[in-house]
């Protein structure tokens, strides 16, 4: 009888860590989508690359930038230098970097 309720336990813990972790999946291509737009548009941006969590943007006009939309999306902060910004995305800078070229090219 007590290891039909630790297997009932066992179950029911697999089950919510399977829903936590499908919560917490992103969906990326979308949020290229988002942050390309929110760059100005692929038009607008002139060249990118990343560094371990940090993507770094040459846009053609910065005032086409809606960088309140880039925080909300997730960046922990943006730098902005001129016509570059440097965006903080953590461990998504990879991932988002690998979705904007298939959306840029």
């Amino acid at each position: 009888m007590e290891y039909i309720q630790y297997l009932i336990i066992i179950i029911v813990l697999v089950i919510v860590a399977f829903a936590i972790l499908k919560s917490k999946n992103k969906n990326f291509k979308l949020e290229a989508n988002k942050l390309v737009e929110y760059l100005g548009g692929s038009d607008n941006i002139i060249e990118y690359a990343y560094t371990k969590s940090r993507l770094t943007v040459k846009v053609k006009n910065v005032n086409l930038v809606n960088k309140e939309s880039i925080q909300k999306l997730g960046a922990q902060g943006i730098v902005e230098v001129d016509n570059q910004l440097k965006i903080i995305l953590g461990d998504d800078a990879r991932q988002l970097t690998r979705y904007i070229d298939e959306l840029k090219w």
